[in-house]
């Protein structure tokens, strides 16, 4: 029997995106494939448009990326579970990749980045993904798991306020094998264009070692809205 997959995508007031990406998804993959929209209580159109285009929306009760996730694979009935930003494209054949990354003995991975912005330090940052090492794991990677490997993991840590999408491959790669795929997902570069491209880059390498040192999450919300002057 073919692998069934379930492609969940976290959203909150994700209106301008959320139709292109849903509606790209409908058209790269099977009938079977499910589309989950698990939204953390928008106050804008997100849901409407995610639904009219071909998603299967889920209210959350409670608004976290880590929470939505959880939620959406709950609900899930895929063998495999594809964990997408609302702003990141994976290539079209990616129904048929991460199938057989799983029929080659993998539990999960994620794709290498491209940014939609030409900027040569984003170029650089992105190069960096080619390589399996968590440190240069970004959650606009995507990241696909085995429902079994996702469920012995324990999924994704609800205690976790930031780099949700980091810590849970450690825990994944613990259960099975792991791997970066060579094609890439083209993600948005919105937030660097409105709060500067070094200004970001930096601030999530800094959050990032913070994190690795042992700082709080609630320190680390701290310290990040400092940073971004959220």
């Amino acid at each position: 029997m073919p692998l069934k997959l379930s492609i969940i995508i976290p959203t909150y007031n994700e209106e301008a995106v959320i139709g292109e990406l849903v509606g790209y998804l409908r058209s790269h993959t099977s009938a079977v494939t499910e589309v989950i929209v698990a939204d953390g209580g928008s106050t804008d159109i997100t849901q409407r448009i995610a639904t009219a285009a071909g998603a299967r929306v889920l209210g959350c009760e409670r608004k976290g990326r880590a929470t939505q996730m959880n939620a959406g694979a709950r609900i899930a009935a895929g063998d495999i579970l594809y964990f997408l930003h609302a702003d990141t494209f994976p290539p079209p054949d990616f129904e048929e990749q991460l199938t057989r990354a799983v029929m080659q003995g993998y539990g999960s991975g994620c794709y290498r980045l491209k940014f939609d912005f030409q900027h040569w330090f984003l170029r650089l940052n992105a190069w960096f993904t080619r390589f399996d090492v968590d440190a240069v794991r970004f959650g606009d990677q995507s990241l696909f798991v085995r429902r079994d490997v996702f469920e012995k993991a324990g999924g994704f840590n609800e205690q976790l306020l930031l780099l949700e999408d980091q810590e849970i491959v450690e825990r994944v790669r613990r259960c099975a094998p792991f791997v970066v795929l060579p094609a890439k997902v083209i993600t948005s570069a919105r937030k660097y264009r409105q709060l500067g491209v070094y200004r970001l880059q930096c601030s999530y390498f800094l959050i990032y070692t913070l994190y690795r040192l042992g700082l709080s999450q609630e320190r680390l919300v701290k310290v990040c809205k400092r940073l971004l002057r959220l």
